[in-house]
C-alpha cells in the first residue's frame, strides 16, 4: 500500500499547529491547535473533520516535544497515529529560506545546518521552526521530514527587485535583500486565481493580497514571482496589524539619538506596537470598523491610513506588471472584510477595477469574483489554504524521491 497521507506542522514560539491530509483528494483527516506551550495555561483543541468531534486538554504543556507527543497521542485515539503505514511524509512550514532554498526541501543535517544560519535574519521563527523538525524527526526518524520555504515562492524575483541599493559587498556579506514571506499563501492563491478565470497559471498577470494580521502584496507574472513587499524581515511593506510597514529608516536613527530609545525598543515599537494597534489601540479590524461606524476619529484614520498603503501598492504592481489580469483578496483580513476590499480599489476605475458591491457584500467559503462582469481586470476574493499547499508540495517531493 502507497501512504498517501501528510502531517504539516507550523511551529511558532510557543504555539503548535497542524493539519492531516490524504492527498488522494487533499482531504483533512484531523486538524489542531497547541496554544500557550510553555505556560501553565496550555491548550490543545483537537478536530477530527470526519465527525466534527473536537477534543480539548487544558493544563501545562512544557515544550514543543511534549505538545508533539499530545498531538500523536490524539490521532492515535483517532485512529490516525504517526506509526500509521499510510503516512508519507511530515511538512514544516519554515519562514526564512534565504537564497539557498528555493523549492520544498527533504531535511537533512546539512539542511538544519543552513536554516540554523539563517536564524539572525528570522529570529522570531527560524528558531521555532527548526524545534518543530527536531521533534518530530526524533519521533519518526525514519519518515521524510520536508520543509517547505515561506520565501522560496520570491526567490525569482529579479536582482532589481531583491536589492537594496546599499554598498552590495556590505549587503553580500550580511545577507541584506528583499526575500519576501507568504510565500506558500501567494503561491496558492495566484495559482487559484488563475483557476477562477479559466485559465493556466502561465497565462496571467496577478496582483495577491494577503490581508492578515500580518500583511503582504505579490506582483505574479505568468505564475512566477516579479515583486513582493516584504523585505528582509516581514517588516516592510504594509500596514499590518502591529507592525508599521515602510519606514523612512532614518525614523530610527532619530528614535536612538533624540528619543534615546535602545534598539530593542525600537525593534518592539515597529513589530508589535505599530500599525493598526499603534495608530487607534487596535488590530481586529472587525473592531475597527465598528469604532469607524460609531464616528470614532481615531480608527477612521488608522483604517484610511491602512487602505491609503494598499492603493500605493497595486499601483506600483500595476506598472511592474505593465498588464493586469486580476487583483486577488486573501487571508483573513482580505477574505472577510468588504469594507477594506471595497475602499482598496474605489478610485481605481481608471486602472480597470471595480467592485460590484452586492457580490463584495456576499460571505462565502469558496473562491469568487467581485467584480462586475464588465472590468477589465477581475477582482476576486480566494481564500488561502497555506496547509494544502505544504502538503501538496510534501507529498509532490516524496513522491518523485520515492
Amino acid at each position: 500500500m502507497t501512504p498517501t497521507r501528510v502531517l504539516v506542522l507550523n511551529s511558532g514560539s510557543s504555539s503548535l499547529k497542524y493539519q492531516l491530509l490524504d492527498m488522494r483528494d487533499s482531504s483533512r483527516l484531523a486538524v489542531g491547535l497547541v496554544e500557550r506551550i510553555g505556560e501553565q495555561t496550555s491548550r490543545l483543541r483537537h478536530t477530527l473533520v470526519a465527525t466534527g468531534e473536537t477534543r480539548e486538554q487544558n493544563g501545562p504543556i512544557a515544550d514543543h516535544e511534549t505538545a508533539l507527543k499530545s498531538v500523536a497521542e490524539e490521532l492515535a485515539r483517532d485512529g490516525l497515529g504517526l506509526d500509521s503505514p499510510e503516512l508519507a511524509a511530515i511538512g514544516h512550514r519554515v519562514v526564512h529560506g534565504g537564497m539557498f532554498f528555493t523549492e520544498p526541501t527533504v531535511i537533512d543535517d546539512s539542511v538544519l545546518t543552513e536554516i540554523e544560519r539563517l536564524i539572525p535574519v528570522a529570529p522570531l521563527h527560524n528558531p521555532a521552526n527548526l524545534t518543530g523538525i527536531r521533534t518530530a524527526q526524533a519521533l519518526r526518524p525514519d519518515l521524510p521530514q520536508v520543509a517547505v520555504f515561506d520565501t522560496a515562492f520570491h526567490t525569482t524575483m529579479p536582482e532589481s527587485a531583491a536589492r537594496y541599493a546599499i554598498d552590495p559587498k556590505i549587503a553580500d556579506r550580511h545577507r541584506i535583500r528583499r526575500y519576501g514571506f507568504h510565500g506558500t499563501s501567494h503561491a496558492y492563491v495566484s495559482r487559484e486565481t488563475a483557476r477562477l478565470l479559466g485559465k493556466e497559471p502561465d497565462e496571467v498577470n496577478v496582483i495577491v493580497l494577503h490581508l492578515g494580521n500580518g500583511a503582504s502584496a505579490s506582483a505574479v507574472e505568468h505564475g512566477r514571482c516579479v515583486e513582493t513587499s516584504m523585505g528582509l524581515t516581514p517588516l516592510e511593506g504594509l500596514v499590518m496589524g502591529t507592525r508599521s510597514g515602510d519606514l523612512d529608516p532614518a525614523v530610527i536613527f532619530h528614535l536612538a539619538r533624540v528619543g534615546g530609545m535602545s534598539m530593542d525598543e525600537i525593534d518592539t515599537l515597529l513589530n508589535k506596537r505599530s500599525g493598526l494597534f499603534g495608530l487607534c489601540g487596535d488590530n481586529d479590524m472587525r473592531e475597527i470598523r465598528r469604532r469607524i461606524e460609531e464616528g470614532d476619529e481615531e480608527a477612521s484614520l488608522a483604517f484610511d491610513i491602512y487602505i491609503h498603503r494598499i492603493k500605493k501598492y497595486i499601483g506600483a504592481y500595476y506598472a511592474v506588471l505593465g498588464q493586469v489580469d486580476a487583483v486577488a483578496f486573501t487571508a483573513g483580513v482580505g477574505e472577510n472584510a468588504a469594507a477594506v476590499r471595497s475602499a482598496a480599489v474605489a478610485g481605481l476605475e481608471g486602472l480597470g477595477l471595480a467592485v460590484d458591491e452586492e457580490l463584495n457584500a456576499v460571505r462565502s467559503d469558496g473562491a469568487r469574483l467581485i467584480s462586475p462582469a464588465s472590468a477589465r481586470v477581475a477582482v476576486a476574493v480566494v481564500p488561502t489554504d497555506e496547509e494544502l499547499e505544504i502538503a501538496t508540495q510534501t507529498y509532490a517531493l516524496v513522491g518523485k524521491n520515492s
